[in-house]
């Protein structure tokens, strides 16, 4: 099985290829059937392999050199790929996430016209996302980072005949190109500096070739930071992803749980070598995910549409997950990831499913009583709720976020302000996931159904709801029975975090205060929402400016406007005529000017062709006579 390899990454771009040359002219039937399937047997192959990999007993890496890409001046990379229980952890939730959500979106999708082409680039997402996290060195990696990037701007823009989406497509692909920028430079000195792409070689030649702290490799890590937050929407490059939310519900969720704003988080984890050599960008990939954490979580809890409350919370955890790797918590930043995209691709699907079963409409304050209307949609998106929000001991997000907190508070690289702020998060994630529930779910009917989701929406909601609830129990802390699996299989790719050496075994207090605010969360929400929910609106007019500024995302983009967009066009308007675009305006007015003679001899007259036939003919022969 271990030779099948390649043909992970290769079925979904073999399905979208496809579909993008004969999609149109193919039965609409068989087009969810090449999507999904693609990402189906991808997913297959990938089980097998696991199978494999985790039951061998030889070295738990897989190798594949398929050929020789570049060759040219000691610059020499495969095209190659290595596959490590880290990448495999990232191909098993790409493609088995992914084929939920393409069996999903062939129900959600299929009265939309561009259906063919939907598919298509869903495919197309997909296995540039796979090539990113199993490229063997980082010019493939780079070149599945800008796959990952192109996609996300043709499905975020999908229905393009709105200028709005239009919009929201170039903002997410400009603001990433910022911290593409920035990576592209940090893997030119990579290469200078250790003669090597190769990500294996990087990670074994990094200790030898730079000391712990040194300024280069300094800069290097905060460089692949800059792709980094780029990619994974944190701070200061955050504020395109709730935007996002303009393409369809599927694409929200294959962005969000099993792809793009991922890509950071691996990218941060492949390298972890040179973050360990660079403490201070180590530092700062901690304080940036705590900050952001914080900022969206707030802003999550003034939000309206439901899509963009989900949206924020995406930030929200991701940010959990940079906390993790400041704090040198590898293989927890990795568990929250996993568990993060089932519970977090069930919240979008199943928020699609209401969006659509109540003609279109993402306000939350225009649902309601929704709970016995649409029964399978409430119990999941409940269950995926209480898995964000860490429930404990009954939801996978408790296992995976305890670990979080634990180690931000023992861990050898964790303080006292990385903990406060992950448990104020906490807190505020709970009372904003369960005002989604109480306002969308409870209460009154205010838009009623219109259409109740099938079985291709219901069958994966389920499968996602039962991940969401049992699959942290994978990796249990030593307070509640020291199961953990998912660390001793990441043992071999990632370093063990070290704990204070002054810190006793107190976790299970940690977990008793992480299960307080989550429930206390729960009360919280119930009494602003349920019990006295003319109170949330008593504060919310008393300080507007407050609840305006968070619904604005901390006005980022009026700030970035500002500085950026406004100034660039204003110099664009002053240098529009400049004098580089002489020459080439001239050659147009040439070419116009002839092009206005040569027009007068097409007149559609037969007599003047064949008395400018006559013509020629005669001029032809006097000049061969003459020369």
């Amino acid at each position: 099985m271990r030779d099948l390899l390649w043909l992970i990454p290769i079925l979904p771009f073999a399905g979208s290829f496809i579909l993008i040359v004969a999609g149109t002219r193919l039965p609409k039937k068989l087009v969810p059937l090449i999507g999904s399937g693609s990402v189906g047997l991808s997913a297959l192959i990938t089980i097998f392999i696991g199978i494999d990999f985790i039951t061998s007993t030889n070295d738990q890496i897989i190798q594949q050199v398929l050929w020789n890409w570049i060759d040219v001046a000691g610059f020499s990379p495969d095209f190659g790929l290595y596959l490590d229980s880290l990448s495999l952890t990232f191909v098993f939730v790409i493609t088995f996430v992914g084929f939920l959500i393409h069996v999903y979106s062939a129900e959600f999708m299929v009265d939309d016209e561009g259906y063919a082409r939907f598919f298509a680039y869903l495919n197309l997402f997909v296995g540039s996302m796979l090539l990113l996290v199993l490229g063997d060195n980082l010019v493939l990696l780079y070149f599945g980072w800008e796959g990952v990037g192109l996609c996300s701007f043709l499905l975020i823009g999908f229905w393009y005949q709105e200028e709005k989406n239009g919009y929201a497509a170039r903002k997410a692909f400009i603001i990433t190109r910022v911290g593409d920028t920035a990576m592209a430079i940090g893997l030119f000195m990579i290469f200078k500096a250790l003669g090597t792409v190769n990500i294996m070689d990087i990670q074994g030649q990094a200790p030898v070739v730079w000391t712990v702290g040194s300024q280069q490799v300094t800069i290097i890590a905060l460089l692949l930071l800059g792709g980094a937050v780029g990619k994974s929407a944190q701070l200061p490059l955050q504020n395109w992803l709730p935007d996002a939310m303009a393409g369809p519900s599927p694409v929200s969720a294959l962005i969000h749980a099993a792809t793009m704003v991922t890509a950071g988080v691996y990218l941060i984890t492949r390298t972890h070598a040179i973050f360990e050599l660079a403490p201070t960008a180590q530092f700062v990939v901690g304080a940036i995910g705590a900050i952001t954490l914080l900022l969206a979580g707030f802003s999550a809890l003034t939000q309206y549409d439901l899509k963009r409350v989900l949206a924020y919370s995406t930030i929200s955890q991701i940010g959990y997950m940079f906390l993790a790797l400041g704090v040198g918590a590898w293989s927890a930043a990795i568990l929250h990831f996993m568990i993060h995209a089932f519970f977090k691709a069930l919240l979008f699907l199943a928020a699609g499913a209401v969006i659509m079963a109540l003609h279109h409409e993402h306000d939350m304050f225009k649902m309601g009583g929704l709970r016995k209307k649409l029964p399978v949609i409430y119990w999941t998106f409940l269950i995926g709720a209480a898995s964000l929000a860490a429930l404990p001991l009954i939801t996978a997000g408790f296992y995976s976020k305890d670990q979080i907190l634990w180690l931000t508070w023992a861990g050898e690289k964790g303080n006292i302000w990385f903990f406060l702020s992950a448990l104020i998060g906490a807190f505020i994630t709970t009372v904003y996931t369960f005002r989604m529930i109480f306002l969308t779910f409870f209460g009154e009917e205010k838009t009623h159904v219109s259409h109740v989701p099938g079985s291709r929406i219901n069958i994966p909601l389920i499968v996602l709801a039962i991940l969401s609830t049992f699959a942290g129990f994978i990796e249990i802390p030593h307070s509640l029975g020291h199961i953990q699996l998912f660390t001793h299989f990441l043992d071999p790719i990632l370093p063990e975090t070290i704990l204070k050496p002054e810190i006793e075994s107190t976790e299970w207090m940690i977990q008793l205060l992480a299960a307080a605010l989550s429930i206390g969360g729960v009360f919280v929400a119930y009494y602003f929402y349920v019990m006295k929910p003319a109170l949330h609106v008593q504060i919310k007019s008393t300080i507007p400016q407050v609840h305006n500024f968070l619904l604005n995302g901390w006005r980022f983009d009026s700030l970035y406007n500002w500085l950026f967009v406004r100034p660039f066009v204003y110099l664009s308007n002053i240098n529009k005529n400049d004098f580089i675009d002489w020459p080439y305006h001239a050659l147009v007015n040439v070419a116009i000017f002839f092009n206005r003679i040569f027009s007068f001899t097409q007149s559609g007259i037969l007599r003047w062709y064949l008395i400018g036939i006559v013509i020629g003919a005669i001029t032809i022969l006097t000049l061969g006579l003459w020369m």
